[in-house]
């Protein structure tokens, strides 16, 4: 199995980039019937920190401030993005 790997820098503060992010999912979002067509049915993703050596994922943070190390997920077949 083939992967896309694909990497967007984002050089704006972190509530930008989140914000980037959130505009980014939603363009997928509206493009999903094409992408479901071309077999594309889910699409894992995180926002990473240059200067964080860890996997970390700034789109999920708990209470603490901590962020996560899990990737997001989108599935084009359901209704909402998860947690993977």
């Amino acid at each position: 199995m083939f992967r896309l790997h694909m990497d967007f820098p984002l050089t704006t503060p972190e509530s930008d980039s989140i914000n980037a992010c959130n505009k980014f999912i939603a363009f997928i979002d509206t493009h999903k019937e094409e992408l479901i067509g071309m077999g594309i049915t889910d699409i894992n993703y995180r926002l990473g920190n240059d200067h964080d050596r860890q996997k970390s994922n700034y789109m999920i943070r708990n209470e603490n401030g901590h962020v996560a190390n899990k990737k997001s997920r989108i599935n084009l077949l359901s209704a909402e993005s998860e947690v993977e």
